[in-house]
């Protein structure tokens, strides 16, 4: 069997979700992270954090075994193929959807089918301490065995599965396990069921079995209704079945990962929760959905948006919890972390940052929802005229920048978001779409660029710089080249800049001073390749797109961070924003490069 450190490297893992919860799947089997009831609660399997008390659901063979896996084609369910001395297995993981949508309880089904030989499989079921916070406990009942972790409740069921009698261990706690041996054409089956404070339904095995198909083909029916046509289709399609894992089907809402307190760096510190909708990743999500001609998710997502802003308004705020509230301040827990790289956190500090961007991420989002052929509210479009308006006063104040930053500086990205939402506030105005000042908004807009030409831009380093007066560089800049504010000479040395300063092969850090710190950002590298394709600097960005592609993991997926010098994965996982700036990329590389130079 292949050994791991403590903390296995996080490539290793694939998501599996069910629109309101993600598991993160090792590639031994070994599903190390499932919160419970929501992706925002705690981790009922935590070892992912908590290698001592986290909890796991394990599925492998006795002897030592290789592994191959892949998700069944167009869907988010994940066949993992063991292969042993002595034959060869094939599990399916899901997490089962019902007849009409989402089912009302958790269900994880694995089914195991044997292909050639005989192989010894076992099994074993221990729920973890939730970060620390309860105590598992083993109960008896008329039906069956059920495991409670506060009010999370948690059964086994299945078929040619050979439980054993269930133990309760005073110093790791209650486990339920079992053993089996496949053989040519068998099926066994495993499957965990969960429900939070309420009564506990046992499935009929047999109906979860049928119910892992029935997920295959809703999963399907979504990537026939997906449109794409154009370069690295398959890996578009990837990348947009990771994102829908993100959005939480209840509200609508899109997490910006699946997990907390992974670390961007060896050092730790910087281990926040991701399990939030930020408004950047929001725009950028809905900007894709659009495009892909994904009705239903884009007016779930930016109705959930706007109702949120109303009600929180009239500040924006850069992001939201999962169901609309504003984000709690961290509460660290005791338990070790990731490699024991801690902290270990709930909740984000940079929830009332300013940040200037935001502005212009919201009214992008609603332009890009108007292009398309629809129409605002009346509520919202005074909602938009409202916020230009404030854009105009706000944009010469110092900000935290998109990066969260502690430091107020005048960040030169900030200054081009509020450029950005007020050129698309003149465009709605003058599409009749919002109502409001059209002629102020475009005045004040010539005047941030003005301001941007004269204190953001260095003839020294030929590039716009981080903030204004200094000689620091950002990458995020670069995502002023698709919005418009710069498809010139100055971008095109802006790119070139940061090239040489934060360049890592393909890869690039996000902000001078940062490579001591952290390791390279998944989606700086992406951004650096839609802002050349969009300078014309078409093969230079075909050549990087196809050496990005190859750092995801086997199954597609991209976390936040990459280590340059190795190529692991860091950070939180799956990474919204990674995803989406892959996703940018291809599609502006379809839209701007000749056909004759696409791949």
């Amino acid at each position: 069997m292949p050994t791991h450190p403590s903390g296995r490297p996080l490539a290793t893992y694939a998501p599996i979700g069910d629109g309101r919860t993600v598991a993160l799947i090792g590639d031994d089997g070994r599903i190390d992270w499932l919160p419970l009831p929501d992706l925002t609660d705690l981790p009922v399997f935590g070892r992912l954090l908590d290698d001592e008390t986290g909890g796991c659901f394990e599925l492998r063979p006795v002897d030592e075994f290789g592994t191959e896996r892949r998700y069944i084609p167009g869907t988010n369910v994940l066949e993992t193929t063991f292969i042993t001395r002595s034959g060869r297995v094939r599990v399916t993981d899901a997490l089962v959807s019902g007849v009409a949508g989402r089912l009302p309880w958790a269900e994880l089904a694995r089914r195991i089918d044997g292909i050639d030989g005989e192989v010894e499989m076992r099994w074993r079921v221990r729920p973890g301490s939730s970060l620390q916070t309860a105590s598992p406990w083993l109960e008896t009942t008329p039906h069956g065995d059920i495991l409670r972790s506060g009010e999370t409740a948690l059964a086994v069921v299945g078929f040619d599965h050979e439980p054993r009698r269930p133990e309760a261990n005073a110093s790791t706690g209650p486990l339920l396990d079992g053993a089996f041996a496949t053989s040519p054409g068998s099926r066994h089956l495993l499957a965990l069921v969960a429900t939070h404070d309420e009564p506990l339904h046992l499935p009929d095995p047999y109906n979860v079995d049928d119910g892992i198909d029935r997920t295959i083909g809703s999963w399907r029916h979504w990537s026939d209704v997906f449109s794409y046509v154009g370069p690295w289709a398959e890996h578009v399609q990837r990348s947009a079945l990771a994102l829908k894992l993100l959005i939480y089907s209840p509200s609508g809402a899109i997490a910006a990962a699946a997990t907390t307190s992974l670390p961007e760096s060896p050092g730790g510190g910087k281990n926040w929760d991701y399990r939030h909708a930020w408004v950047r990743d929001l725009a950028y999500t809905v900007h894709a959905l659009v495009r892909f001609g994904l009705r239903e998710e884009t007016q779930a997502a930016l109705s959930w948006l706007l109702r949120t802003i109303r009600h929180h308004g009239p500040d924006l705020h850069v992001m939201y919890t999962l169901d609309g509230a504003l984000v709690p301040a961290p509460r660290e827990y005791d338990v070790s972390g990731w490699r024991g790289i801690g902290p270990v956190v709930t909740g984000n500090p940079a929830g009332d940052q300013l940040q200037l961007g935001v502005y212009g991420d919201l009214i992008a989002i609603c332009r890009t929802y108007v292009d398309a052929g629809n129409v605002l509210d009346t509520g919202t479009a005074r909602m938009l005229a409202d916020v230009a308006d404030r854009t105009c006063d706000l944009w010469r104040n110092p900000d935290s920048g998109m990066w969260e930053l502690p430091e107020l500086r005048h960040h030169t990205s900030s200054k081009m978001g509020c450029w950005k939402a007020l050129d698309d506030a003149v465009a709605l105005a003058e599409a009749g779409a919002i109502p409001g000042s059209a002629a102020r908004w475009r005045a004040e807009r010539d005047r941030i660029r003005a301001w941007i030409d004269e204190h953001c831009w260095s003839d020294d380093r030929g590039a716009y710089t981080f903030y204004a007066g200094s000689d620091r560089l950002d990458a995020s800049v670069l995502l002023h080249a698709p919005s418009g504010f710069d498809r010139g000479d100055r971008m095109s040395s802006t790119i070139d800049a940061l090239s040489a300063e934060l360049g890592a092969g393909p890869l690039l850090y996000r902000y001078s001073g940062v490579a001591d710190v952290e390791k390279t950002f998944v989606a700086c590298a992406f951004w650096r390749v839609e802002a050349l394709a969009c300078v014309g600097r078409h093969e230079e960005a075909l050549a990087l797109m196809d050496e990005l592609i190859g750092h995801a993991n086997d199954v597609g997926v991209y976390a936040e961070m990459i280590d340059a010098d190795d190529g692991s994965a860091w950070g939180n996982t799956p990474q919204a924003l990674s995803h989406l700036a892959f996703l940018s990329a291809a599609m502006t590389i379809r839209d701007v490069v000749p056909d004759d130079l696409l791949p």
